[in-house]
């Protein structure tokens, strides 16, 4: 079910996040669907169960899965899983503007960025997700 990354420089717990969400996004845990408990999750991937606590409680936090007490955790429905999905968008988006607000960029190219995304967005060019934007250089028009 979770295939873990040994080599992969972000810890364990991101990686169950990530797995678990996924296999969320793509059907696979379907609403109300029970999630393995933390004891035997860790022992088939042979990690430390609070590894596997601190997933389902980040996953809780984010909106993902819910628990009851005396039974487990449980996959969200789709309405507290995307509350989930905005608020960790929030926090890439606010990470990504602080980064280009050190490194130079000013609001202006930002918002001109995002307006262009739109227009992009409502002409049927961004498809999936992505922009055909490949980035603007400081010699590039924005």
């Amino acid at each position: 079910m979770i295939v873990l990354d040994y080599r992969d420089r972000r810890p364990l717990y991101e990686q169950v996040i990530e797995r678990l969400q996924e296999l969320m996004f793509q059907g696979a845990l379907p609403e109300d669907t029970q999630l393995p408990s933390v004891r035997s999750l860790a022992t088939e991937l042979s990690i430390n169960p609070n590894t596997i606590q601190r997933a389902y409680g980040e996953l809780e936090r984010l909106g993902y899965i819910y628990s009851v007490k005396g039974k487990g955790s449980f996959v969200a429905d789709w309405s507290r899983i995307r509350i989930g999905m905005k608020e960790e968008w929030r926090k890439q988006f606010d990470e990504a503007v602080k980064y280009g607000f050190r490194i130079g960029v000013g609001y202006e190219e930002m918002r001109t960025r995002l307006e262009r995304y739109d227009k992009e967005l409502k002409a049927g060019a961004v498809k999936g997700g992505e922009s055909s934007d490949k980035g603007s250089g400081p010699d590039e028009a924005v």
